[in-house]
């Protein structure tokens, strides 16, 4: 056990040494807490280039209907000929010309004419406006009286609670749960692939160097395949921690940031109070921003403890089934090359497991999610994508479970064909032959 520990002590010390190491642990952070900030941020901010859109009215009854803001104006014009616009647009200063032909109410469509690609926010603007009013003016047609036209305005706000077993009710986030399930999926999938294939390549490079053989004279094969493989994954479970915890803080320092009242704040709640003129329809702020902050005011209600737990156990466990399938490969190839044939069958799960987790976001309670969460070769990825959302007790100890079993049984397989083929040079190998050293009885 002392000649495993120091195979561990060489492998990790190596590793960590290296300045690779240290600039990913680094990166690692700020990249993941920019993906998390950053496109919400963004989201935030507003289009403050001023823009100025003639409106030529053929109704003549939506002047001053479409109100605009501080950054966007609507100048309503006597000029109906849209083509002497067209000509004159270079030297007018306009940002677009807006045509509402005489038949709009019943046609439903206006046309938005620019010598650019207008935004987005600005079609929904107009459209926002035009479609509250139109509504109104066919309503009216149709003889609704007006109180009852303001008593049916509506704007329903969902707010999801969540209830614990002891009736207790705490605010959830179904967007926060999204983002958490798919962060920590991909993570796994991203480890498991990443230092699996760093097992494998140190286990060639000391094969095809022959320093293994020096290795092999002082301990065991299985215990070389085992040193390493911990190793190896002490490497990875040191910068998994030093990414979160350095990217917590960063996301929570935005968070107090934004608590504590700059720009982005003011923005969201200026524009979520802000009302159209002749209050025909509320400014409602932008799905992402809504979403931005929905996720920054409802961390608190994750259950942080869980996630970090079962994130640490099903890397562990995922790491172990598959790196030591790895390492049992790499012991029976002699160049990367000869991978290719061994790798399929280990890599098909993964990437499965990572399909799965898309439709799992989607529908955490269905069969498709149940089962994947509890098959050992999925589950390391699935049923993190599943644990933001909810998930049974029983449900998690059986994964679990078999997780356990399965990385032994693989484990146990992986050091019959590692003790074999570790030593074995020169000869291509195929299942037949794998199949021959797993039977060998010693």
């Amino acid at each position: 056990m002392n000649k495993i520990g120091l195979i561990i002590q060489r492998e990790y010390l190596t590793r960590v040494k290296k300045k690779s190491f240290i600039v990913m642990s680094i990166l690692g952070p700020i990249l993941f807490a920019a993906l998390l900030i950053v496109p919400g941020y963004l989201a935030t901010k507003k289009d403050t280039e001023e823009k100025v859109i003639a409106v030529v009215d053929e109704t003549n009854i939506l002047e001053d209907v479409l109100s605009g803001n501080e950054y966007l104006t609507f100048e309503y014009i006597s000029e109906t000929n849209v083509e002497s616009l067209k000509e004159s647009f270079p030297e007018s200063g306009y940002y677009a010309i807006l045509y509402i032909p005489s038949n709009a109410i019943t046609t439903e469509k206006v046309m938005l004419y620019s010598d650019q690609q207008t935004t987005l926010s600005v079609s929904e603007s107009i459209s926002t406006e035009l479609n509250s009013f139109i509504k109104n003016v066919k309503l009216k047609n149709e003889n609704v009286p007006q109180d009852i036209l303001k008593r049916i305005r509506t704007n329903i706000k969902v707010e999801t609670l969540q209830w614990t077993s002891s009736g207790e009710e705490k605010s959830s986030s179904a967007g926060l749960a999204t983002v958490i399930g798919y962060i920590c999926g991909f993570a796994i999938y991203m480890f498991v692939f990443m230092f699996g294939a760093m097992v494998m390549r140190g286990v060639i490079e000391e094969k095809t160097s022959r320093i293994v053989e020096v290795i092999i004279s002082s301990v065991k094969p299985f215990q070389l395949m085992m040193g390493k493989v911990i190793g190896i994954g002490l490497v990875g479970l040191t910068q998994f921690m030093l990414w979160i915890l350095l990217t917590i803080g960063l996301v929570f320092a935005a968070k107090i940031i934004v608590g504590n009242g700059t720009e982005v704040m003011p923005q969201v709640s200026s524009v979520m109070d802000q009302q159209v003129v002749g209050g025909t329809q509320e400014m409602m702020a932008s799905e992402g921003e809504k979403i931005f902050m929905d996720i920054l005011s409802k961390l608190d209600s994750v259950n942080f403890a869980l996630i970090l737990g079962a994130f640490l156990f099903y890397f562990l466990g995922g790491y172990l089934l598959y790196s030591s399938l790895f390492a049992a490969v790499g012991s029976a190839v002699d160049n990367e090359t000869d991978t290719q044939q061994f790798m399929l069958p280990i890599t098909i799960p993964i990437i499965l497991g990572m399909i799965v987790m898309i439709n799992v976001i989607q529908a955490p309670g269905a069969p498709l999610a149940f089962w994947f969460s509890i098959i050992p070769f999925t589950s390391p990825i699935v049923m993190m994508a599943r644990l933001p959302f909810g998930v049974p007790p029983w449900e998690l100890i059986l994964s679990a479970s078999l997780l356990i079993i399965t990385f032994i049984g693989t484990i146990w397989l992986a050091g019959k064909i590692y003790k074999t083929g570790i030593l074995m040079y020169g000869k291509k190998v195929n299942y037949a032959e794998l199949w021959k050293w797993i039977r060998y009885k010693n």
